[in-house]
Parts: C-alpha cells; sequence; structure tokens
C-alpha cells in the first residue's frame, strides 16, 4: 500500500491537465472522483490504472451541451456527498482557467440538487473574485450561470459592491453571452434594498444606451428591459425617495434616469420590436417610469410631468 498511493499520485499533474480538455461537467468530476477513488483503493481489489479506477465511479461524463442549455445534473448523484463538492471547487484555485471552468461548471450542475447548495454557497464569494480579477470572457459565463443559479446569502452583500464596476464591464462586452448573465444577475441583486444605490451609482460607458438598440439580440434586451424595469421600481419605492441620494455624472442613474437621459426614446421604438417579450417588457418599463409606486396603483394616480416622457414638444 506504501507505494500505491505514491505511484497514484504520479498521474495527478497529468489528470489535471486532461480536465482542461474535458467536456462538461461530469467528465469533470469523473476525473475527481477517480483520483478520490484511487486514494482510498486497496491493491488486488482494484488496478493502480486511473481509467480502471474511473470505470468504478457512480458518475458517468455526459455528452457536452450548448452553451445556452443549463448543464444537468450527473447521473448517479445521489452517491456523492458535500466532500466531493469541495473537491470540485478546490479546482478553482488551479492556474489553467480551462479547469476553473470546468469546476464552475460542475458546480454549477450540482446547484440543481438542494442538498448541495448550502454547500456550494459557501463558494460565491471565490466565484465572485475569480470574475472580477480575470478577464476571460468563458470563465465569466460559467462563473455568473452558476451565481445566477443559487440564492445568494446576505453576507455575500460585501463582496458584491466590490464587484459591481466588474459586472458593469462585463455588461458592456461584446460577448452575448456573458452580457445575459451579467444583466440576469443585476436584475436579481436590484431587488435587494441594500445593493440598488450602489448598482444605480455604478459608473457606466457614455454609449450604455446603446444596449437598447433594436439591433441588438432579443434575448439580450430583454433582459435589459427586464433590468431597467427592476431598476425603475426600486428607485420609486417609498423608502427608497424618503432619502436624497447623490449620483456621479457617469453613473447608471443618470444614463437611464437622468434629466439628459435617451431612454425614453429607446423604449419607444422598442414598442414595435418584432419579438413580442421584448414588446412587452418595453411596455412594463414605460409603464413603471410614468407612475412611482407610491402614487397609487390607479392610472389616473400617475403624474406625467414627473415622467421622462414629456409633452408639448
Amino acid at each position: 500500500m506504501g507505494k500505491t498511493i505514491p505511484r497514484f499520485l504520479e498521474h495527478l499533474d497529468l489528470i489535471k491537465s486532461f480536465v482542461g480538455l474535458a467536456t462538461g461537467a461530469g467528465a469533470l468530476y469523473l476525473l475527481y472522483k477517480a483520483v478520490r477513488t484511487g486514494l482510498k483503493c486497496h491493491p488486488p481489489l482494484c488496478s493502480n490504472s486511473p481509467i480502471c479506477i474511473a470505470r468504478e465511479c457512480p458518475v458517468p461524463g455526459e455528452r457536452a451541451l450548448p452553451q445556452e442549455a443549463s448543464l444537468r445534473p450527473p447521473l448517479g448523484a445521489s452517491t456523492c456527498t458535500t466532500d466531493d463538492i469541495d473537491l470540485v471547487a478546490e479546482m478553482l484555485d488551479e492556474k489553467d482557467n480551462s479547469v476553473k471552468i470546468q469546476a464552475l461548471n460542475a458546480l454549477k450542475a450540482f446547484s440543481g440538487i438542494r442538498k448541495f447548495r448550502l454547500k456550494i454557497q459557501e463558494h460565491c464569494i471565490k466565484v465572485l473574485e475569480l470574475i472580477s480579477t480575470i478577464w476571460d470572457l468563458e470563465l465569466h459565463i460559467a462563473g455568473l450561470r452558476l451565481l445566477n443559479n443559487l440564492p445568494l446569502p446576505d453576507y455575500v452583500h460585501p463582496q458584491l459592491r466590490r464587484v459591481m464596476p466588474a459586472l458593469m464591464e462585463i455588461i458592456q462586452s461584446d460577448c452575448i453571452l456573458a452580457q445575459v448573465q451579467a444583466v440576469r444577475l443585476l436584475s436579481y441583486l436590484a431587488q435587494k434594498n441594500d445593493l440598488l444605490y450602489d448598482i444605480l451609482n455604478c459608473q457606466v460607458r457614455c454609449n450604455f444606451l446603446n444596449l437598447f438598440q433594436s439591433t441588438q439580440p432579443g434575448s439580450l434586451l430583454f433582459e435589459v428591459l427586464v433590468f431597467a424595469e427592476h431598476l425603475s421600481e426600486g428607485r420609486n419605492a417609498t423608502h427608497y425617495r424618503a432619502v436624497k441620494w447623490h449620483y456621479n455624472e457617469q453613473s447608471l442613474h443618470e444614463a437611464l434616469f437622468g434629466d439628459e437621459s435617451r431612454l425614453a426614446d429607446r423604449l419607444l421604438s422598442l414598442v414595435i420590436h418584432p419579438e413580442e417579450e421584448v414588446q412587452i417588457q418595453a411596455c412594463k418599463v414605460i409603464v413603471s417610469l410614468q407612475c412611482p409606486q407610491d402614487l397609487g396603483s390607479r392610472p389616473s394616480s400617475c403624474r406625467p410631468s414627473h415622467s421622462c416622457f414629456k409633452t408639448g414638444k
């Protein structure tokens, strides 16, 4: 036994390099389950070969899915434990970004299983750190998909405030998949009272409203419109309006709701967008801008003079 473990460990670096080439969460988990199983095995019950060990794993590999599809939980996951989650999460510290990406995909797959969610939540801060410190759009997509599949605990809010500038940069990148995931996360966070101001005061580029152009993909347009609706509803809430907030000149608030904003023009052009869900969502944003929540629920209570949809010109 004394010679078995060292001989198996000699294959560890090789296995790690294979992980970067693996496709799908199941493949990553399979390889590292093989490592874990190998360290516990006793000859002559099994071979020292990682391939032979992998054949005994209860979790088979799964085929790669399209990027927009959600990874399904690995088959046989009922045999996995929270220790296995920690084992996969350790790979987030690997130098190779491809290994990090596969680890994130594996955690995303396991996040669909209720008994693992709390354990995966413990690694949210690490995921946020990776997103904000490494400019790799594939890593951003994998990390954001994981975060969007989890209820984020309140204790990660301080870290979320620190990564908001990075999320805004991702939203303004040219990668649709990353943009959609980043907007979706910020849209969720915009509904948190203690994070709303931080989001609205984030600095954005002067062409931020280009995200609302009809030439953008429908999937992205829909998400940015949902985001705008949540921001509008939040800033119009009674408790938020009770405080006099100050925003920097290049803030998201000024881009969307400032006196010089052209958001109204963009929304009106989207009302005739060919995709129905975009049309409907544009109308919802218009209504939220016209009718602050504390002015009553009846349409007659809305005050056009307080709207960014000015009349008379």
